[in-house]
């Protein structure tokens, strides 16, 4: 019995994905939006309106089964050589204080109509999509109806990627000011949105956290801020970038993001940072939740983390600014 086993295995050795992670000597070109042959891999898209007094985070993730886990006394990436999909989609209504999330995934669901593509990018999961048009991108999901048009081109975050050996590293390209119109939640709307697109190896919640900002600022640039923790929470990286009014992106540092004040959620009993001093050569801001209770207890990812609109103020290159945008703070594994 033992050949026929070593026979399966080989065979299905065959079977298994060739996939790669991040090699910080190869950094990709800022115009990497199809999908890659990573082991997990996501689309974002974001936006906080104030004038509409809403915001939306949707998220599209594919994953393929975690490096040594088993199936049948089997390595699962050679029984399941296929990825694995889920979408996440959050809508905040500052106005009346509604928080409604959204979530699916296809491996509890496999007669879900999932589409990944590229050239142009179409992402797809039943009636929710992400589609390339030209030079614009339509998202649909829920009470999301909406066109992105980006103001600025893609960029590469610096260095390239989040992340330390670690924690394992995700590579970074974002479109970090797109023209929104449309409508959420049935509202006419316009604005700035945030898209990005991540792929290699943290497994959010197990082996990584994280803080996160994506922050339009009054001037014109855009602020991103990343700060990666490891298992016990322990600080590993901190990664910071600017993108100019021209477009030009440019790592911003060193960057000393501080923890000002804590919500703790009443179903997890995970502690998030949610507001926050941020200081570096040349800025100064302080930044503060709209709304407390954005934690997303997801069933699919099986990850609790706090996703929401923040607004700040403080200085830039000398000059008074104001900041809107998400923040994103990974809590742990759900259920605990």
């Amino acid at each position: 019995m033992r050949w026929l086993r070593l026979l399966l295995l080989f065979v299905l050795a065959g079977c298994a994905p060739r996939l790669s992670g991040v090699d910080p000597n190869r950094i990709p070109a800022p115009d990497t939006w199809d999908p890659q042959p990573a082991p997990i891999e996501w689309w974002y898209v974001s936006a906080y309106l104030p004038e509409a007094g809403l915001a939306f985070h949707w998220a599209f993730f594919k994953a393929y089964p975690p490096e040594g886990m088993k199936l049948f006394g089997l390595p699962a990436r050679a029984v399941y050589p296929y990825p694995m999909h889920a979408a996440h989609l959050a809508v905040t209504d500052l106005r009346t204080g509604r928080f409604r999330f959204m979530e699916r995934d296809d491996f509890r669901r496999p007669d879900a109509r999932v589409r990944v593509a590229g050239d142009p990018l179409r992402l797809a999961f039943d009636d929710w999509r992400l589609e390339q048009r030209g030079d614009a991108f339509r998202l649909v999901a829920g009470p999301l109806d909406l066109w992105l048009v980006p103001l600025k081109p893609p960029v590469v975050h610096p260095p390239g990627y989040s992340g330390t050996a670690e924690t394992g590293r995700m590579y970074y390209v974002s479109y970090t000011r797109l023209a929104l119109y449309g409508e959420v939640a049935g509202r006419r709307v316009r604005g700035f949105a945030w898209m990005d697109h991540q792929w290699g190896e943290q497994l959010a919640g197990r082996r990584v956290g994280w803080d996160w900002f994506g922050l339009h600022l009054s001037d014109g640039s855009e602020l991103m801020l990343y700060r990666v923790r490891d298992a016990k929470g322990r600080v590993q990286a901190i990664h910071a970038s600017v993108v100019h009014p021209s477009g030009r992106v440019e790592k911003l540092g060193p960057v000393a993001m501080t923890p000002k004040a804590y919500w703790r959620s009443p179903v997890s009993g995970y502690r998030y940072a949610v507001a926050w001093e941020v200081a570096a050569p040349g800025l100064r801001l302080s930044l503060k939740p709209l709304r407390l209770s954005q934690e997303l207890r997801t069933t699919t990812t099986r990850v609790a983390y706090w996703e929401g609109p923040v607004e700040g103020r403080g200085q830039r290159a000398g000059h008074a600014v104001r900041a809107f945008g998400m923040g994103e703070f990974i809590g742990g594994p759900w259920p605990r």
